[in-house]
């Protein structure tokens, strides 16, 4: 009996210890969210493995399963007896199937995970191999450069495959708790949700909207960045924040050139009141070290001074180049260049401080009333359940 399954590896949870039943179960958890969006499949766990079984659609499903986090790879395999003469003529068949012009050399491959299997994996390469070559004319054993590589491996069942697709590593989401991503509408700020969700991390996102400054595009090209990465990290809330009351109090009422740094303060405020709302344990932002005036070492001290829970950085030391190279992998970067200003945009001092002071900014703060400010804030977030 011969099967078409997909075999999918995990690489990091293996290592986890007595914990990996717990990092093995979110990940299938996940996988099964993924693929009941494509279609009916059945989930099979094994030794280091997850088998996939389904009639229809096991393209698409290969597909979404490329952009699961904590697969590393995926392979289009069969599933057959375990019987070497059944072994034998897939194995075969699966070669015939692969030939053509630029085919002209092999080899086998082989893992025997069952050890009571009666031959052992070089054992099975070997006469594996020695079979295909006396069946298929016009083709060599190449064992250090092949054009093709046919891999079996021996477990319950047998498998027997040609292809390794990569999968994007990780850690399932889920597994490393939750996290608020300060979402805006440019290229950064996605690519480190991305980052913090690839480590296990489930992702809520909050957005600075400033009406009628920035229009309903700026808001729905956030939405829509929201959208891109729920497909890799699973539904996403997404709080809107009404800031433009905010924006005019601190154009009205504080030096021009702190601006931009009182605004980041409010922001992390905000985000943080709705972080611990909402059981999220930290804050991720964009930030990449001396990108622009609020990303100095004394800007993000001092914007880091008015937060408790741990912020995430994971872009503090990638360039904009890497940081946009990110961004087309993951499919990103096509949205957040849409020419629509976001709150960052509006309001910008000409010279912004680059080296602020935290006591002249708290001075500077002082006419201010902060802690309503921000409950008003809070209290008039509008969220949208994105997946």
């Amino acid at each position: 009996m011969k099967k078409k399954v997909i075999l999918i590896r995990y690489g990091e949870i293996y290592l986890k210890g007595r914990n990996r039943p717990f990092f093995e179960r979110t990940l299938v958890n996940r996988i099964k969210q993924v693929l009941d969006e494509v279609g009916d499949f059945k989930l099979t766990k094994g030794q280091g493995r997850i088998i996939v079984e389904g009639e229809k659609e096991l393209d698409d499903a290969i597909n979404r399963l490329t952009e699961v986090f904590g697969i590393i790879s995926i392979s289009p395999a069969f599933e057959i007896d375990k019987d070497f003469e059944v072994i034998k003529k897939e194995a075969l068949n699966l070669c015939n199937q692969r030939l053509n012009n630029d085919i002209k050399t092999f080899k086998v491959e082989t893992k025997r995970a069952d050890k009571k299997f009666p031959l052992k994996s070089p054992e099975i390469s070997r006469e594996l191999g020695a079979y295909i070559l006396q069946n298929i004319d016009h083709i060599k054993v190449d064992v250090k450069n092949p054009d093709l590589t046919l891999f079996v491996e021996i477990r319950d069942r047998v498998y027997i495959y040609t292809d390794i697709i990569k999968g994007i590593g990780g850690m399932p989401v889920g597994a490393n708790g939750k996290a608020m991503l300060l979402l805006s509408g440019g290229i950064d700020s996605p690519v480190a949700g991305w980052m913090i969700a690839k480590r296990g991390v489930s992702l809520e996102a909050v957005y600075y909207h400033s009406f009628p400054f920035t229009g309903d595009k700026a808001k729905q090209k956030v939405i829509e960045l929201a959208h891109i990465l729920s497909k890799y990290t699973g539904p996403i809330k997404l709080h809107i924040v009404h800031f433009t009351d905010i924006q005019k109090e601190l154009y009205e009422k504080c030096p021009d050139n702190q601006i931009t740094i009182l605004m980041r303060r409010f922001m992390m405020r905000i985000a943080e009141q709705l972080a611990i709302k909402n059981n999220a344990l930290a804050l991720i932002t964009g930030e990449s070290l001396g990108q622009v005036a609020s990303q100095t070492i004394e800007s993000l001290n001092t914007t880091n001074s008015v937060v408790k829970l741990p912020v995430l950085r994971p872009l503090i030391g990638f360039d904009k180049i890497e940081i946009m190279d990110r961004a087309e992998q993951i499919g990103t970067y096509e949205t957040s260049i849409l020419p629509y200003q976001d709150c960052c945009t509006v309001f910008v001092p000409k010279n912004p401080v680059t080296k602020p002071r935290l006591d002249k900014i708290e001075k500077s703060e002082q006419v201010l009333d902060v802690d309503k400010m921000v409950t008003d804030a809070v209290k008039n977030v509008e969220t949208i359940d994105i997946t």
